[in-house]
């Protein structure tokens, strides 16, 4: 499997604020990452550090052999980089597909599955096929969740940032987000880093975990196995799980 994404003694945060230290991990083509850790340990600086919109201190990442470091977030996107926040930055002014065409950019060659363009968002989310002509603000919760994801795969990217996706969602649509999340990364081979505070649900579609506490990583394994230690996931998180 080659390589895909490459973080090497990372080091980011807000302003003069270093919030992950020395952060070095690796992600191969088509795999997922579960990035797990209690409430404020950095998971979310680190998405957004892969993203550009925090001040990197130190390390080097590396995206296909592109270095990131040194680019805008419009330019990384460009380079492969498809996030999805957590206050997901849908254009609530426009109507759903006004919201995917904007920003839609044609598949790359090579990349697994077929590209993804609008219809084919819709075909994975009838929801917004059916409200295609209304605007963000005219959404649910869960619908904006859903074309967020649908804008950053319109992207056709190499790597998907998914942080947090299933917050404060209704169970019935967090189970056809997990359904989606399965397809676009089991199915159609699409690599993603997926921030999550429901351990078990993630792990069950991922191949890689690492667990941040303090900024740093203090765990790491494959998905596989942390899911089968309870215990341990329970300790790492703090959480009785």
């Amino acid at each position: 499997m080659s390589e895909l994404l490459r973080i090497e003694q990372l080091s980011a945060g807000y302003g003069e604020a270093v919030v992950i230290h020395d952060v070095t991990l690796k992600l191969g083509e088509g795999q997922t990452l579960a990035l797990l850790g209690r409430n404020g340990t950095g998971k979310t600086t680190l998405i957004n550090t892969l993203a550009g919109v925090t001040r990197q201190h130190g390390g080097r990442i590396e995206l296909g052999g592109v270095a990131l470091s040194k680019l805008a977030p419009h330019q990384r996107a460009a380079a492969g980089i498809g996030w999805v926040p957590q206050e997901r930055n849908i254009f609530k002014s426009l109507t759903v597909h006004e919201n995917l065409t904007a920003v839609a950019r044609p598949g790359r060659e090579g990349s697994r599955g077929a590209a993804w363009t609008p219809e084919r968002v819709y075909e994975m989310f009838p929801r917004l096929a059916e409200r295609k002509t209304n605007l963000g603000t005219q959404l649910s919760g869960g619908e904006q969740q859903m074309l967020a994801v649908g804008r950053a795969l319109v992207l056709n990217p190499t790597l998907l940032l998914l942080d947090e996706p299933l917050e404060g969602l209704a169970p019935i649509i967090v189970e056809e987000l997990l359904r989606a999340i399965r397809r676009i990364t089991r199915e159609e081979g699409l690599a993603a880093i997926i921030v999550e505070q429901h351990p078990q649900a993630i792990l069950a579609i991922s191949d890689e975990a690492v667990v941040l506490d303090h900024g740093t990583v203090v765990h790491a394994d494959t998905a596989a196995s942390l899911k089968a230690q309870p215990e341990l996931l329970g300790r790492l998180l703090g959480v009785g799980r």
